[in-house]
């Protein structure tokens, strides 16, 4: 594409992230070879750095920021690239867990498109948006000394951008439900295969053993590539504690097992994800001294946006947007007993390719809420908000309400919460960033 703009090295920070907005409407995404390609002419970036891959339906944001902390604890410095965003395009490529600067952010930028330019020269066309950030995440990796990477799947596994590096250290697989659908599969076992492309020969691999037919998968392709591996099942763990502020677990089996972790979110699923990242973390560290009390430190000081995250009182924000979210979400919800007496407020909008009335019917059927309320987010694939109080009335003979503004939505919601009743706000990760623009939601480190 040709663009009536200044050369690269005169585009501002603004005038970067509006060019990389602009991307998906000129081009597409490509092969693996495509991306292979478009990393050797950035000189591959980083690739000779200790890489974890990450792929799953849900919780895989949720492992990187685990694992990270758990590096970080242990003095080690970090790379993640991590999607989607949910203020700052900036969210998605992080050194030890601090945001990409603008400054900096411009520079790798710079250096990106002008490879691009002379790709297109060459006749090989333009990266995709992700493959693009993907490029750059790379780039500033590389231009500082960490030590570790962590790289979380855009999407699926098998086709993904991030799959284009061959020789990661480890690899991990959170847990998988249907999402994607159209792209990736309409059975757990379709969408766990294209999860398990991941898997390289003899990389170990540690994943999320909770759903059985995807796990027959996953250890199919373990078996053929020859990957050691450790399947993180319920049996693995305890849960001591559940409270609006965190779950407290012990470890099975494990030499620390009497010791108690925190983590500060009250997701019962957030568990697993963080016994994933234990795990990955001595796999890393093997022969070294390891620091448990660094380790319970940083757990409980984690920090992951959009993921049962009260942002005010009352109000909580969670990124649950397909069938198995919905479920871990009600999960966390009953545990806290949030939903016993008259039960809690539901907020909720989706998008146009996610299975939204599965996700409706689920609530609908398995929590006791007071009111659910439904609102339009800004996105061209926003569901109608008098179609979502369609499918909710089809399932619910309660109280339901429709605001196409998010204000009004959330005034509505405090209106019908009473005196002490609580708001969950949920169905899609673009409303998850609405709320906090909204409430000056700038993230935390």
């Amino acid at each position: 594409m040709t663009l009536n703009k200044k050369e690269a090295a005169l585009y501002t920070y603004e005038e970067a992230v509006a060019y990389i907005e602009e991307i998906p409407r000129f081009t597409k995404k490509h092969t693996l070879e495509h991306t292979r390609a478009f990393l050797k002419r950035l000189g591959n970036p980083a690739v000779d750095r200790k890489i974890i891959h990450v792929a799953g339906t849900n919780g895989k944001g949720s492992v990187c920021a685990y694992l990270q902390a758990l590096l970080m604890a242990e003095g080690k410095r970090t790379g993640f690239f991590t999607s989607p965003h949910l203020v700052s395009v900036n969210e998605r490529i992080r050194m030890d867990n601090v945001q990409i600067e603008n400054d900096t952010f411009l520079k790798v930028f710079q250096m990106v498109l002008s490879v691009v330019r002379e790709m297109e020269k060459d006749g090989i066309e333009h990266p995709s948006y992700f493959e693009f950030l993907f490029g750059m995440g790379m780039m500033a990796f590389a231009q500082t000394d960490v030590e570790y990477i962590i790289l979380e799947t855009g999407l699926g596994g098998r086709l993904d951008a991030t799959n284009s590096i061959e020789h990661p250290a480890l690899t991990l697989i959170t847990s998988i439900s249907l999402d994607h659908t159209d792209i990736l599969g309409d059975t757990i076992e379709k969408i766990a295969a294209e999860k398990a492309g991941i898997i390289k020969e003899g990389i170990p691999v540690i994943f999320d053993g909770s759903n059985e037919k995807a796990s027959q998968v996953i250890l199919k392709t373990v078996l053929e590539k020859q990957a050691p591996c450790r399947e993180i099942s319920k049996n693995a763990f305890e849960i001591r504690e559940v409270n609006r502020k965190y779950i407290a677990f012990s470890r099975v089996n494990a030499y620390d097992k009497d010791v108690i972790f925190h983590v500060p979110i009250c997701g019962c699923y957030q568990v697993t994800n963080a016994m994933i990242a234990l795990e990955a973390a001595e796999y890393l560290l093997e022969g070294e001294k390891i620091h448990i009390n660094r380790w319970v430190d940083a757990l409980a000081s984690i920090h992951w946006a959009g993921r049962m995250e009260q942002v005010a009182d009352h109000i909580t924000i969670d990124g649950a947007h397909n069938p198995g979210a919905i479920e871990a979400f009600v999960e966390s919800v009953k545990a806290l007993k949030a939903d016993e007496g008259e039960g809690p407020v539901i907020l909720f909008s989706a998008v146009a390719d996610k299975k939204y009335e599965q996700m409706i019917a689920y609530l609908c059927q398995n929590l006791n809420a007071k009111a659910y309320i439904v609102t339009q987010i800004e996105d061209t694939r926003g569901v109608p908000v008098q179609e979502l109080k369609a499918i909710f009335e089809k399932y619910t003979s309660g109280k339901v309400l429709c605001e196409e503004s998010l204000e009004e939505a959330l005034s509505a919601a405090e209106r019908e919460r009473g005196q002490d009743g609580e708001i969950y706000c949920l169905g899609s990760l673009y409303l998850v960033g609405m709320i906090k623009k909204l409430l000056g939601g700038a993230l935390h480190a």
